[in-house]
């Protein structure tokens, strides 16, 4: 059985081109790592990792309507890949006129999202290279099953105390799992209107 050996402490200088150095571990024998790149730098330069996002400002649908607006991403039923969801982003292109919190719903049924009536053109995080992903976006489309809310992530606020809001960009660390069949899409509480933006990685089932 082979012997996975680590030595404690900073090496001696720099390590030379081609040498077979030992891990490097803490006095607690914890293993020290560190990123070379940026978190995301390998599943996008292996193209594995996806966008989609509104193009112009979008009505969000209220109230889990399944003739929905706004922006969703849906996996094809009989598809060969998982969508692991990665981020979340939202911000807001006019004062909402009621407190209107917003938040992640998703829905399954094997049939998939029916009616993609105005899609939207989902495409590669590596810019201008990357293949087409095997998902489904659309700013409008009909929603199949009983969507649920399944997170929060913007609170609501009245239209008299409006406070200066950025966007929101929630990191979903691939929590999220959308099977062949199911679709995660913005949802509000009440009528807003923005713009919303979702990444996904492409895993085979």
């Amino acid at each position: 059985m082979p012997v996975i050996q680590g030595s404690v402490g900073q090496p001696t200088g720099p390590l030379g081109i081609g040498v077979n150095p030992t891990i490097r571990q803490g006095k607690l024998g914890e293993l020290v790592i560190q990123e070379l790149h940026g978190r995301y730098y390998e599943t996008t330069y292996n193209q594995n990792l996806f966008y989609a996002a509104n193009q112009a400002a979008q009505a969000i649908s209220v109230a889990l309507n399944t003739t929905y607006t706004g922006l969703c991403v849906s996996n094809p039923a009989g598809n060969t890949k998982n969508l692991v969801l990665n981020k979340l982003m939202f911000a807001l292109s006019v004062a909402p006129a009621a407190i209107a919190s917003l938040g992640l719903i998703t829905g399954y049924l094997q049939a998939g999202v029916t009616a993609h009536t105005a899609a939207l053109t989902p495409a590669s995080t590596f810019i201008g290279t990357g293949a087409a992903p095997s998902a489904k976006a659309d700013s409008q489309c009909t929603l199949v099953g009983t969507p649920i809310w399944t997170m929060p992530f913007m609170g609501g606020f009245t239209a008299a105390a409006l406070p200066g809001t950025s966007a929101v960009i929630v990191d979903l660390e691939g929590s999220i799992i959308i099977p062949p069949g199911g679709y995660a899409a913005i949802g509000a509480l009440t009528a807003v209107t923005g713009f919303g933006g979702m990444f996904w990685e492409e895993v085979p089932v």
